[in-house]
């Protein structure tokens, strides 16, 4: 048992000895290519054992010549055992380089295409992420080109939309600066109403700036949406009178949600200003609000007679505003992407989808708990 514990030590010893010299070796390597830490971590290996069996070799008083076979074979391994590593390690790294230059593809806004033949399942996992990597950054991308150009149409419309009434306010002022206004009261009540429009653009911008910016700060409490729909109507009721249009809210479940009362409101206000501008007199706006297994559903419906299919997807994008809707009074564009934004603040979601003679808004709101 001494003797066998004997060898074990000497053996441990020179392998150790070995092993510690080439971790400063592959530290050395580092940086260098793969070839060279697989040659390092080979040839560490061989001459650990060659070591190992040297020192245990002397340990027994082996004859000269048993020595000078055992240090042969030995040798001959690990010149095998280098010859082999250096193989492997120029076919991983040629791997490695094939993957580097397809991922350069990023950079020219290309699809990622993993190189073809076998890889390790190191390479082929990182292939796998670089793919879904590309994939988001292509819908990344569709997504940014989307959004840039409804920036640029949003400029373009805010443009025209502050340039026709601050126009008309100059003249107006001008009239009456000079004296030539017929009916001076009448002017006066224009630039009032003219300045209010403004101001709610305005004021939508700010809103829409701050949900972009992701500064929504959101004051919770839990409310029904009973309440909540109830004051929208309330709200939308002198407009919907204006527009000759009938206002129903008599499908309206008495459900809790987890809200921001001042900011849903707005988002039912939206909605409601909306439909009701775009449908035609003697039409019906309905509201309807009901639990289902998505959450609790708040829903719009109005007689404007459907929205084109290719619309749909665009109809909560920020300055959209159909084809038929490109001067007041439809506004900026921002209503239904304030909506949008107000509703996500909140985990929720919106939706819109035409029925005969109109088409339904609607928001899901995520059901409390408890």
């Amino acid at each position: 048992m001494t003797d066998i514990l004997l060898i074990a030590l000497y053996a441990f010893f020179g392998a150790a000895a070995t092993g510690l010299a080439g971790a400063g070796v592959l530290r050395l390597v580092r940086r260098r290519s793969l070839t060279a830490s697989l040659a390092v971590v080979a040839a560490v290996a061989v001459v650990a054992m060659l070591a190992g069996t040297l020192a245990v070799a002397w340990a027994m008083f082996l004859s000269p010549h048993d020595l000078s076979v055992v240090t042969t074979v030995v040798a001959m391994a690990a010149v095998v055992s280098l010859a082999t590593a250096l193989l492997l390690g120029r076919w991983v790294v040629a791997r490695s380089r094939a993957l580097a230059r397809a991922a350069r593809s990023f950079g020219d806004d290309g699809d990622f295409a993993a190189p073809a033949g076998p890889a390790t399942a190191e390479l082929d996992q990182l292939s796998r992420e670089l793919a879904a990597t590309s994939a988001r950054l292509a819908q990344s991308r569709e997504r940014e080109r989307a959004l840039e150009s409804s920036r640029r149409e949003l400029v373009a419309w805010i443009s025209h939309d502050l340039r026709t009434p601050l126009a008309g306010l100059r003249a107006m002022a001008e009239a009456l600066e000079d004296g030539v206004a017929a009916d001076p009261d009448r002017y006066l009540r224009q630039i009032r109403t003219e300045v209010e429009r403004l101001n709610d653009m305005v004021g939508d911008l700010f809103e829409l700036s701050r949900i972009q910016a992701g500064a929504l700060a959101l004051a919770t409490s839990r409310v029904s949406v009973y309440d909540l729909v109830g004051d929208a109507l309330a709200g939308a009721d002198p407009l919907a009178r204006e527009h000759g249009v009938r206002l129903v809210g008599d499908r309206v479940e008495p459900v809790p949600v987890e809200v921001d009362g001042k900011e849903m409101s707005r988002v039912l206000g939206n909605l409601l200003v909306n439909a009701i501008r775009r449908t035609p007199a003697d039409g019906t706006v309905a509201v309807a609000a009901e639990r289902s297994p998505d959450g609790v559903v708040l829903s719009v419906t109005d007689g404007c007679g459907g929205i084109p299919e290719e619309d749909l997807v665009r109809v909560f994008d920020t300055g959209w505003r159909g084809t038929h809707a490109r001067t007041p009074p439809a506004g900026a564009g921002l209503g239904l992407a304030i909506v949008r934004g107000i509703v996500e603040a909140h985990q929720g979601h919106t939706g819109v989808r035409n029925i005969p003679g109109g088409c339904r808004f609607e928001v899901t709101l995520p059901v409390p708990e408890g």
